[in-house]
């Protein structure tokens, strides 16, 4: 009678073994979108610390620089809501719009996708976290604008808490498109442009009061997701504002948020891959 190893065996313990080292490895549960937005977020907030400051002056400058000059031109209480709510989300535009659009085409033309491609995050988590972090730099600035704007021009400030959902969801829409530019465009170059485009539609055609425009500008206004909001803002200053037109104007600004980050993010998928 011979003797046969036990390691040589089919359930010894060596076969055992072999077979645990070459079956696939299981993989870790998938990350899911909420915590991994956070991270993405402040990770985004935290690389550009450094340049919140020169940002929100950039960008707050301009605006009441912009309210000071049409100061002298409106003559009419409409007029001056208009400029006051435009100037106020024409910060979020920049930041949200203009900056995000070349921040994601820089990071396109340098491979930085790749980074965020490896990382086990939904790529959801990276257009929301990054579009929430550019859009956090616009709170501070638009506020100051908004109270600068209703004191030049003797407006009530009673109603200044309805920024708290403007910003957000104009944000939203401004953010999504601008992550879209950058990371459609096939050159960084072409990505600044369309975002420096973007924020000059947000400006003149949210700052300027809208019954001095002709009936196609007008038609190009309410094609712009940030009318909405300018409009949202600028209804509170009524004495009796209509709260239901208000909520539908923000209304249409959450609904393109929606869409303008989903395009984003396929944006991001279809840039990842390449």
């Amino acid at each position: 009678m011979s003797v046969v190893p036990a390691e040589v065996l089919p359930g010894g313990a060596l076969a055992l073994e072999e077979a645990a080292a070459h079956a696939p490895a299981e993989l870790g549960p998938r990350a899911r979108l909420w915590p991994s937005l956070v991270a993405v977020y402040r990770a985004q907030l935290s690389r550009a610390r450094v340049a919140r400051i020169p940002l929100l002056f950039v960008a707050t400058f301009q605006s009441v620089g912009i309210m000071i000059m049409m100061r002298g031109v409106v003559d009419s209480r409409g007029e001056a809501q208009s400029v006051v709510a435009g100037s106020s989300v024409v910060v979020v535009a920049y930041v949200a719009l203009n900056l995000l659009a070349q921040y994601f085409g820089q990071l396109r033309a340098s491979g930085g996708l790749d980074h965020y491609a490896t990382l086990p995050v939904p790529p959801a988590s990276v257009v929301l976290g990054a579009a929430a972090a550019y859009a956090s730099f616009t709170v501070p600035g638009t506020l100051v604008t908004a109270v600068f704007g209703c004191v030049l021009f003797g407006l009530p400030l009673s109603n200044l808490w309805i920024l708290l959902a403007v910003i957000p969801l104009a944000g939203a829409a401004l953010s999504g498109l601008g992550a879209a530019c950058g990371l459609l465009a096939p050159r960084p170059e072409l990505a600044t442009l369309l975002g420096q485009l973007g924020m000059s539609a947000a400006l003149l055609l949210g700052v300027l009061p809208p019954d001095r425009m002709p009936g196609i500008i007008q038609f190009a206004r309410d094609l712009l997701p940030s009318t909405y909001g300018v409009e949202a803002y600028a209804r509170t200053f009524g004495a009796r504002p209509d709260w239901a037109v208000v909520l539908a104007d923000l209304g249409v600004c959450a609904g393109v948020g929606v869409l303008s980050l989903a395009v984003a993010t396929w944006a991001y998928r279809r840039a990842a891959v390449r």
